[in-house]
């Protein structure tokens, strides 16, 4: 049986999320203002590595506990921490207020290059073009890219587009993407003074 709670923390844009099922344990904590520094504990090193990446990219702060069935396979334990970090991204923003909202980065790693594109919309839709020259990482399979940024997308409720242009060597690629996506989250997370309210003529986000 599945058992998960979260909530908004005082003290700034930040949410915890504790997400127990028969497949995984986890417990995700996500600073968006805070200054890089990641403590990631996961069973998919290659996955610790690009979450690393992430935050110290996009000035965040993120801690991530979690254990999962990765004698079946990474599947379950990818999916699940991308549907607690884009849990604990909704929920840490609240109503939005002042935000950007729009962000697009490229990030060059070596031959490669990524692209994200991000609209925080209340809306969510994944966009995702992507070839690798390889279908694994070391022990890491590549199609979890996709399965970690879906989930993302959809819990946080945002509207995610993912290009990698073009690359050689598989692992530059992911990290080019993993190195895009905080920074354009940075971005689009970044309070702008001229905002009045939120960055929508509905009026709500």
């Amino acid at each position: 049986m599945a058992e998960q709670g979260q909530g908004q923390q005082p003290g700034g844009r930040r949410s915890e999320v504790a997400r127990r099922t028969n497949e995984t344990d986890i417990r995700l904590a996500f600073n968006v203002d805070g200054t890089g520094v990641s403590e990631i504990e996961t069973d998919v090193p290659f996955l610790n590595h690009m979450l690393d990446l992430f935050t110290k990219h996009g000035q965040f702060d993120l801690k991530v506990d979690a254990k999962g069935d990765v004698e079946i396979d990474d599947h379950h334990t990818v999916e699940d921490i991308g549907i607690c970090l884009g849990q604990t991204l909704r929920e840490a923003l609240g109503d939005k207020r002042g935000i950007k909202r729009y962000a697009s980065v490229f990030i060059p790693m070596d031959e490669a290059l990524a692209q994200v594109v991000i609209d925080i919309s209340n809306r969510p839709h994944f966009e995702y073009r992507a070839e690798y020259p390889s279908a694994t990482v070391g022990s890491f399979t590549t199609e979890l890219v996709h399965e970690f940024l879906w989930k993302f997308a959809l819990e946080a409720r945002i509207t995610l587009h993912v290009i990698v242009h073009y690359g050689h060597n598989t692992h530059h690629m992911i990290e080019a993407v993993f190195k895009a996506l905080g920074r354009a989250l940075d971005e689009a997370t970044s309070i702008d003074p001229r905002v009045q309210g939120v960055p929508s003529t509905k009026g709500v986000l």
